[in-house]
């Protein structure tokens, strides 16, 4: 069988730095990743980003079905090759980002998604999925090791940030694969890592799911200052309003957002909410 490198090399493919296109070359890394997410022949999944078809072929050979978007229109023969004896596979040519998930979800069961992104719409992407998606049930995602990292972060470490509480709102997350760089053709210039994000919608239970994520940016609006600071030049408070706020939540006048969890991030939105409505600042 033909190598990814010989098959790209044969239809004269040229990689366009604006698609992030780094493509994984080794089939044991392949199935691994398959094997990650838990397919099975009543699992169906949605890929983004495929590529060359070298995982969207394995995806295939476990899954019930997949549905892949591609942005890059240039691998339509490529895809055409290396998927054709895959027919429970289909490609859309199509910015994922621009495509509305509550229409592509009427046309799934609930569903697994299996990527190797492309590492400049991996945040943007799974916010997407913690957004507006009611279908996925996991995200199986090939990453940058530093953004796998913030993902699954604890408080009170660096990497600890507000994509991570933003996460924790719907699912868990975790690092299931190291993926050192020589793997990728070609390739990038970082180590990458698989991270699984199981959903567990209502894992924190909160009064508006928006305002968390208000509060979120609020909390790390700026990490020098204290939640005190972001909370009166964020919701226009006074300070004593700020500080009984943070009382009741039972948060120290001088925390830093990046000391708080995801529960007790959700425990001041909560009170937050309802001081807010009191006064008609929400």
């Amino acid at each position: 069988m033909e190598t990814v490198r010989e098959i790209l090399a044969r239809h004269g493919f040229s990689f366009k730095k604006q698609f992030g296109q780094n493509f994984i070359t080794d089939t044991n890394l392949l199935r691994s990743i398959v094997d990650l997410a838990g397919t099975d022949k009543e699992t169906s999944v949605l890929e983004i980003g495929c590529g060359a078809g070298t995982l969207t072929r394995e995806i295939a050979a476990a899954a019930k079905s997949v549905l892949a978007f591609e942005i890059d229109e240039k691998l339509a023969p490529i895809l055409r090759e290396t998927l054709r004896d895959c027919p429970n596979a289909k490609v859309v040519f199509r910015d994922f980002l621009k495509t509305d998930l509550k229409t592509i979800e009427q046309q799934l069961p609930d569903y697994t998604v299996i990527a190797n992104l492309p590492y400049y719409i991996t945040s943007p992407l799974v916010m997407k999925f913690i957004d507006e998606s009611d279908k996925a049930q996991k995200l199986v995602i090939m990453v940058q090791d530093d953004v796998a990292k913030r993902f699954c972060a604890r408080e009170n470490t660096p990497e600890y940030g507000a994509i991570t509480a933003a996460i924790a709102l719907k699912a868990e997350a975790e690092i299931v694969k190291s993926v050192p760089r020589r793997m990728f053709f070609p390739v990038p210039n970082v180590d990458s890592a698989v991270v699984k994000l199981t959903f567990r919608r209502g894992r924190l239970p909160v009064k508006s799911e928006e305002f968390y994520k208000k509060t979120v940016r609020c909390a790390f609006a700026n990490r020098r200052k204290t939640l005190e600071n972001n909370l009166v030049n964020s919701f226009s408070l006074t300070r004593e309003e700020a500080r009984g706020i943070l009382a009741g939540a039972g948060v120290p006048d001088k925390a830093r957002g990046e000391t708080l969890s995801p529960e007790s991030l959700a425990k001041l939105s909560d009170i937050l909410y309802e001081a807010l409505r009191r006064t008609d600042k929400a």
